[in-house]
């Protein structure tokens, strides 16, 4: 049996640290014997200049990151992180940039469907953020765009954003009927 293997998982996959009990109680050894393949494991990572090690934390054990990576962590979490728009975050930000502010009830009313998930996603983005509570009852989050938002779209301010003319927004409307014509056809 590959015990590193199933150390290795278990600790990878746990990311917390694991007590040496219960490492021993999984892999049916002694203590002195999963401390040993333990250390085996980590001779492993040493001898082969891995970027991963495990740590020993009052008496559980943990895999971690080798000290002289951090530098390297450093400079990838400065990086821009990339995020994809799907048409369901693209509509719902549509909506936040256009009726801001606005509560989440009010955009799932527009686009008839839960929006929690896709005014979450936005938010994590920073491409919306809470504005305050409106005052009514429940005081519901009010959202709006950020900055991010303005840069990522190349505009100065929402004033910048097209408006639409009657004719597209009739389209728009009359496209929008018919589709929920057809999901309650179904």
């Amino acid at each position: 049996m590959n015990y590193g293997a199933i150390i290795e998982a278990i600790l990878f996959t746990m990311g917390d640290s694991v007590e040496l009990s219960k490492l021993a109680e999984v892999l049916e050894l002694e203590k002195d014997e999963t401390r040993a393949e333990i250390e085996k494991l980590k001779s492993k990572y040493e001898a082969e200049n891995r970027g991963i090690t495990i740590t020993e934390l009052d008496g559980a054990y943990q895999m971690c990151t080798r000290p002289e990576m951090y530098e390297y962590l450093i400079k990838i979490a400065k990086q821009p992180k990339r995020y994809a728009l799907t048409d369901v975050l693209l509509e719902t930000l549509s909506i936040i940039a256009y009726k801001q502010p606005i509560t989440k009830a009010e955009i799932s009313k527009i686009r008839g469907v839960s929006s929690d998930h896709a005014v979450s996603k936005l938010v994590e983005y920073n491409l919306v953020c809470e504005l305050g509570r409106l005052d009514a009852p429940g005081r519901p989050l009010l959202f709006g765009t950020t900055e991010e938002f303005l840069r990522s779209f190349g505009v100065h301010s929402i004033d910048e954003l097209p408006v639409l003319d009657a004719d597209q927004l009739e389209t728009f409307k009359r496209e929008a009927e018919e589709e929920m014509q057809m999901k309650m056809d179904i």
